[in-house]
């Protein structure tokens, strides 16, 4: 444990993706100068990072086959909003706009607290992509430990919403509905109303009221057509649906869901379960920017998570111009302590720097996050040390 510690960051993969879409996957650093060094003279469009191997990333060559492995990795998820373009009507492909984004919050909300909740982990950063989705990096120690069987098994207690194209109905429960799905019904009837009935009009049009129809029993359909005849108006026809649904589970033994199946079909987080198996797999670097928007991938603060804003997200265009502004008053060079060489005061200048720009409360509230990590481990230290005085 005390050399994986060690070598932790030494055995780090990174990848750079250069023009031209040229892929230059596993670059390990001895410190955090060198990665820099690199970064300025690779000049990469985008920077993943991988796991911890057994040994140096940049060495895999020289090790004896079957030796490099992957040792440890945070637990990941990534959610695209390419992935909800069944169900939502505003926007296609990578295009994302006020209207679709509560997806993205809906999913974080429900996660976060299944990932909290249900399995007990702490440190659970979410970042967005800089384009048309959220990452989540659990940092846990436990999570990191994690088996590719493991994952798999996170990822699948997570997923709901299953089958291709072909599938229409592709959300099924069955009775009891287990206390994982409810606690996420409530996120999705928190925002359903607004979202769905008002945001995406999915009893507007015949299309998009057809479609809905579709996922209700047969007998159930016939009597909402009638009904949506004379009825407009989304909040009352999707009342009328909820009630015809409570009115199945009082009069038919088996349950009958449609309508909480509906919402979380419309709603419901769709996970790419691939990336968060795989111990080897490689997710985007937050704060990194994305090479198409020119965003900067930066940290979530769930706190402000509902008037969080992708299209105000900082871009490097921004921060260049914020760099680039003359020094307010009280903001020029600090006082230069005679000790320091220049490459501590370029280190410094540097730190300052950011503050000036946009980025600075991105920076903070992952400084936050470390630190409770920090806090975290360091309890985690004290109480194993206490622990073996003990015996």
């Amino acid at each position: 444990m005390n050399r994986m510690t060690k070598n932790y960051f030494q055995n780090r993969e990174f990848s750079f993706t250069l023009k031209d879409d040229i892929y230059v996957r596993y670059q390990s650093f001895s410190t955090q100068s060198e990665l820099e060094k690199e970064m300025q003279k690779m000049n990469p469009y985008k920077i993943d990072i991988g796991a911890v191997y057994s040994h140096r990333p940049n060495q895999h060559n020289t090790v004896k086959s079957g030796c490099f492995q992957a040792l440890e990795k945070e637990l990941v998820f990534d959610i695209d909003m390419t992935d909800y373009d069944d169900v939502r009507s505003c926007c296609s492909a990578a295009d994302i706009c006020p209207k679709c984004w509560p997806l993205m919050t809906i999913a974080i909300r429900i996660l976060d607290r299944a990932l909290r909740e249900d399995f007990g982990f702490r440190h659970c950063l979410w970042v967005y992509s800089g384009r048309r989705g959220i990452h989540c990096w659990v940092c846990d120690e436990a999570a990191r430990k994690l088996s590719v069987a493991a994952r798999s098994a996170v990822a699948e207690y997570l997923s709901l919403v299953k089958g291709g194209e072909e599938t229409v109905r592709k959300v099924v429960l069955t009775d009891p509905i287990h206390p994982f799905i409810r606690e996420s019904l409530a996120v999705v009837e928190h925002y359903f109303t607004q979202y769905a009935l008002l945001g995406q009009d999915i009893l507007g049009s015949k299309e998009a009221t057809d479609k809905v129809l579709g996922l209700v029993p047969e007998d159930v359909k016939k009597e909402l057509l009638i009904e949506f005849k004379t009825e407009k108006n989304p909040e009352r026809r999707w009342g009328r649906l909820t009630t015809m649904a409570q009115n199945k589970r009082t009069t038919v033994k088996k349950g009958h869901y449609f309508e909480k199946e509906i919402m979380l079909q419309y709603c419901y987080p769709r996970l790419d379960v691939n990336v968060s198996k795989g111990v080897n797999h490689l997710l985007k670097s937050p704060f990194s920017v994305h090479p198409k928007t020119g965003r900067i991938s930066v940290p979530i603060d769930l706190r402000e998570l509902d008037r969080f804003n992708p299209f105000e997200v900082p871009t490097i265009s921004l921060i260049c111009e914020e760099l680039d502004l003359p020094k307010m008053a009280g903001e020029e060079e600090d006082q230069e302590d005679p000790k320091e060489n220049d490459k501590e005061a370029g280190e410094r200048r540097k730190i300052r720097d950011y503050k000036r720009t946009s980025l600075a409360k991105y920076v903070k509230l992952f400084d936050q996050f470390l630190e409770e990590m920090a806090r975290s481990r360091k309890g985690e230290l004290i109480k194993k040390s206490d622990l073996q005085k003990d015996f």
